[in-house]
């Protein structure tokens, strides 16, 4: 019984051995192997993304203030133009969806929330506790429409294959696109930015 207790004491720190260098080759096929060969899952990486300006439109246009000699209120703290970073945030939540892809296994975890320009203007020139009470009425009343909102975003999502999502240029053409669709089929609201909180495919 003494002889057999430190043959299985190496033959463990043999196994350990083993497991901690398979693992250590894993992770580094993972992380520099290229990602056209196959692997497990894929890293995706967060790119900084830099605003751009959105043209300017009528409805992003700070409304002319009329001449007078009397102090009126201004819409002088409201930007000519509403840029990402600018509007009100509603988060949708986290969506799984599977990927179109001939095996069925691919899927796509996102997060994502809407920036939304708000439909009043003065809102930039109300106060902290005014521009509270605004944003709560204005999420209420995009909650009506959650249920439009989070169909055509998965739709948009499901439609998606690894291949067209799993790059930098494929998850901008992406949120590219649910802007669009989103703005068509809301009228009503304009999105100016999309986010993705979370964005994981497998």
């Amino acid at each position: 019984m003494n002889k057999i207790l430190p043959i299985i004491k190496n033959v463990l720190i043999g196994l350990l051995l083993v497991a901690t260098s398979l693992g250590t080759l894993a992770t580094a096929y993972i992380v520099f192997a290229p990602d056209t060969w196959p692997k497990p899952f894929y890293l995706v990486y967060r790119y900084p993304v830099i605003p751009t300006p959105l043209p300017a439109g009528p409805e992003t246009q700070v409304p002319a203030q009329p001449v007078s000699s009397a102090p009126k209120p201004t819409l002088a703290s409201a930007p000519v133009e509403i840029r990402p970073g600018q509007g009100i945030m509603v988060d949708t939540g986290t969506k799984i969806v599977n990927l179109m892809d001939p095996t069925g296994r691919r899927y796509l975890r996102a997060g994502i929330v809407l920036e939304f320009a708000p439909k009043d203007l003065t809102y930039y020139s109300m106060d902290a506790e005014e521009q509270d009470a605004f944003e709560e009425e204005f999420k209420a009343d995009v909650e009506t429409r959650i249920p439009v909102i989070n169909d055509t975003i998965i739709s948009l999502l499901s439609s998606q294959t690894f291949e067209s999502v799993y790059t930098a240029e494929g998850k901008e053409s992406l949120r590219s696109s649910i802007q669009e669709t989103l703005n068509s089929q809301l009228p009503e609201y304009r999105v100016i930015f999309v986010y993705f909180t979370e964005f994981v495919v497998q």
